[in-house]
């Protein structure tokens, strides 16, 4: 039967190519979108989980960095070193400005840290060394790689000019990307010397972790204090919230798609070889012989589109990313897994809705 199904399909080889490619299309579709996600999540928390401080301190309310604000003061600071059990308090700033390169401008999430400690700084780099001093700073290397910019170059943030020092990884949020100054210079390009968004805190014992926390909730009731796997949580879940349904949208829609294409043509194939159908009914053929024809060519057609996509999504990927460097995309073998799965259960959609056209054959039509 599925040798029948395969001469069925070679009959018409421009509508065989055709479908392919359009299912193809779809696994592309459906593929590129998680590879985007999986690279926006991984760019939105790298920044995090690199960091790794015992505990995240921010203002009351607040949660996360992506979409929460958060303003202290230095003097939070004094006091946090003093409590015990702490060995390491180190502030951190972000700010959102333009940058100007040239005649173009952008926007970074600007980051001040300070370069003694190294908490709060760049995750990786993929290039040069850490701001260090006043007028450097540390570029998102995809946010370099779109304005052209390389180390030992120049922006301008309000009426300072940078010189790059260094490019980073793991710092692209798709919508914008992080750049890294000192804290003292990222104060002063803000024009509020004494302000901090979060303090990173390193202790003496981890095992304190529950304790210091505590403590430092009775002296400051004001302050949110989060330990470090908690902080990503918060910061996982408020990136998906926002990014992850339009990104569900899409790839149903491609699904959908997907499955309308297999379904019209196995639809297409039933009324054209109707008489043959209507042949194999009046020999007696069980419903199970004319239900394994139909679901061969479900599958033949959706999983050899499947591996076309799959062929064809890395190719895609690098175009995408050398025409727009800030399109991050990751793709592993577990997307590759789930979407073959995924394929496989709309084939068998795809199957359900075009048997009950198989109903409609009556062995009777063999003798009109």
């Amino acid at each position: 039967m599925i040798l029948y199904a395969l001469r069925i399909l070679r009959d018409q080889p421009f509508r065989l190519g055709f479908t392919v490619g359009g299912i193809a299309l779809c696994i592309v579709l459906i593929l590129f979108l998680a590879a985007v996600y999986r690279g926006v999540r991984e760019g939105s928390i790298d920044y995090i989980r690199a960091n790794e401080a015992d505990l995240w301190v921010l203002q009351g309310s607040a949660t996360n960095i992506l979409r929460g604000s958060s303003i202290l003061l230095q003097a939070h600071g004094s006091v946090l070193e003093n409590v015990e059990g702490v060995e390491t308090v180190a502030p951190v700033f972000f700010l959102l400005s333009s940058v100007t390169i040239g005649e173009r401008a952008s926007t970074v999430y600007l980051t001040g840290f300070e370069s003694r400690t190294g908490l709060g700084g760049p995750p990786r780099l993929a290039g040069g060394r850490i701001a260090s001093g006043e007028g450097e700073i540390v570029l998102d290397r995809s946010f370099a790689r779109k304005f052209g910019l390389v180390l030992e170059d120049t922006v301008r943030i309000r009426n300072q000019t940078l010189r790059v020092v260094g490019l980073s990884e793991g710092t692209n949020m798709f919508v914008i990307q992080y750049a890294f100054v000192t804290l003292e210079q990222a104060r002063n390009l803000a024009g509020y010397p004494g302000l901090v968004t979060c303090f990173l805190v390193r202790l003496k014992d981890p095992a304190d972790c529950e304790r210091v926390r505590a403590d430092v909730r009775e002296d400051f009731e004001d302050l949110e204090v989060f330990t470090h796997d908690e902080f990503l949580a918060n910061n996982i879940r408020e990136m998906e919230s926002g990014f992850l349904p339009l990104l569900l949208v899409l790839a149903l829609l491609g699904a959908v798609v997907l499955t309308i294409i297999l379904s019209l043509i196995l639809s297409m194939n039933i009324l054209e070889r109707r008489n043959d159908f209507a042949v194999l009914k009046a020999l007696g053929s069980p419903r199970r012989t004319l239900r394994v024809i139909v679901m061969a060519q479900a599958f033949i057609l959706g999983w050899a589109g499947s591996l076309a996509g799959f062929v064809a999504i890395g190719p895609l990927a690098g175009v995408v990313e050398t025409l727009a460097p800030e399109v991050s995309t990751r793709i592993e073998m577990t997307m590759l897994g789930a979407t073959f799965g995924s394929t496989g259960l709309m084939n068998l959609l795809s199957s359900w809705i075009t048997l009950r056209r198989i109903r409609s054959v009556y062995p009777l039509e063999v003798f009109r």
